[in-house]
């Protein structure tokens, strides 16, 4: 079974490792205010408002509004370099290893829209310590898919000039899905996911 069919769809599936359910709710709440109305216009009573509690009862779990975006992005990147390493380090060709890592995270980013779109475009709103944690996994996302595309090419099966900037490419076109997927559209994530797959295999030569 690929890495793709075995990722789990949709927003419910997530932060099932947050405990206990007070902290769970509000930082679900969190990811809704941040995806709706933007870390810096969303307030911490917005969030207690949405998860049904007080805003005391959110300090008894976070101290900050920064401290939820926090935990928002690092449990978000570590689902993400998870699923890049299943896909990446599992057997079989190059080609079918970055069709796999690709689908798998364009999947993840479709079926958790609201979530990736916290998790990938509010990074600026972290302070410096905090960022450079989360810049770290981004970094080992890369390196990931990286050392498929550099294999692919080694071995004669990708067709790349400038490896590095393939990289980016292909991740920043996976990420971008978070912005503009609907779950009312015409596609599934899986379909998308198989789209980007054949998209980015011809983008590295393989006919």
């Amino acid at each position: 079974m690929s890495t793709a069919e075995e990722t789990a769809g949709g927003e419910a599936a997530a932060w099932g490792e947050v405990t206990p359910d007070a902290a769970r709710r509000l930082l679900i709440a969190a990811v809704e205010a941040f995806a709706e109305r933007g870390y810096h216009a969303t307030t911490t009573r917005d969030i207690a408002g949405r998860a049904g509690m007080s805003p005391a009862a959110l300090y008894i779990h976070y101290k900050t509004k920064e401290e939820l975006l926090h935990r928002i992005s690092r449990i978000g990147h570590a689902k993400a370099l998870e699923i890049l390493q299943k896909a990446a380090r599992r057997e079989g060709t190059a080609t079918e290893r970055l069709a796999d890592a690709v689908s798998s995270f364009v999947r993840w980013h479709a079926g958790g829209r609201t979530t990736a779109r916290v998790v990938q475009y509010e990074l600026d709103s972290l302070g410096p310590e905090a960022r450079e944690e989360i810049l770290a996994l981004r970094r080992r996302c890369d390196a990931e898919v990286r050392a498929v595309i550099e294999e692919g090419v080694a071995v004669g099966e990708f067709d790349v000039l400038d490896v590095k900037g393939t990289t980016l490419a292909v991740l920043s076109l996976c990420i971008d899905v978070a912005r503009w997927f609907n779950v009312e559209g015409p596609w599934t994530p899986d379909e998308v996911g198989a789209l980007y797959a054949d998209l980015v295999l011809r983008m590295v030569g393989v006919t």
